[in-house]
């Protein structure tokens, strides 16, 4: 029996390993995909997602900031887009300036609302309308468009749309997602090609 521990550790450890392994592997393999669709190179694509977590970290390390507020930063080619709510000025100021600060931010546009912060009710509500808006993207009849180059962010029932599209696909998007239940306003974030 005292011979079977060791091996029954060294078996849970390396198992432990391999689920990590198959995790990193389908995660890695749903990166590629995507980065096959999108109009950003891979590199970009990559500090893109630094960019957020360089962001989303800042706020972090600021207690009183986090504390009276519920903001988020989304980038998508160097262009960061701030949402959320803050309780006053001084807060959406201090994490636009944040964002800006960033290296490789080319541009920051400062949606933060000031005033209280979603309830449940209502993130679970814009949860649902990006579900219906990004459902709605693989309905577009256009030639080479790809709903999976939209990106698609909704706070208190305004919906934001980012990606690089031409100006034909950006008109078509926001046809098919101003009409959807509880959508009260669409923003155009988009880089047109």
């Amino acid at each position: 029996m005292r011979r079977l521990l060791p091996l029954f550790i060294l078996f849970s450890i390396s198992l432990g390993l391999l689920q990590g392994c198959a995790t990193a592997v389908v995660g890695g393999a749903a990166t590629g995909a995507s980065v096959i669709h999108d109009r950003r190179s891979a590199g970009t694509i990559l500090d893109d997602k630094t960019i957020t977590i360089k962001i989303m970290n800042e706020l972090l390390q600021q207690p009183e900031l986090r504390e009276h507020s519920s903001m988020s930063a989304s980038a998508y080619n160097h262009l960061v887009l701030l949402t959320g709510q803050a309780e006053s000025e001084s807060y959406r100021s201090q994490f636009e300036q944040i964002a800006s600060n960033t290296p490789m931010v080319k541009r920051t546009i400062n949606e933060v609302q000031v005033g209280p912060n979603a309830t449940l009710t209502q993130q679970s509500k814009d949860t649902w309308i990006t579900s219906k808006a990004k459902i709605e993207l693989f309905n577009i009849d256009l030639p080479g468009f790809d709903p999976t180059r939209v990106k698609v962010i909704t706070e208190k029932g305004v919906v934001y749309l980012m990606g690089m599209v031409t100006p034909e696909e950006s008109t078509a998007v926001v046809e098919k997602i101003r009409y959807l239940d509880g959508v009260v306003k669409v923003v155009k974030v988009f880089e047109y090609l």
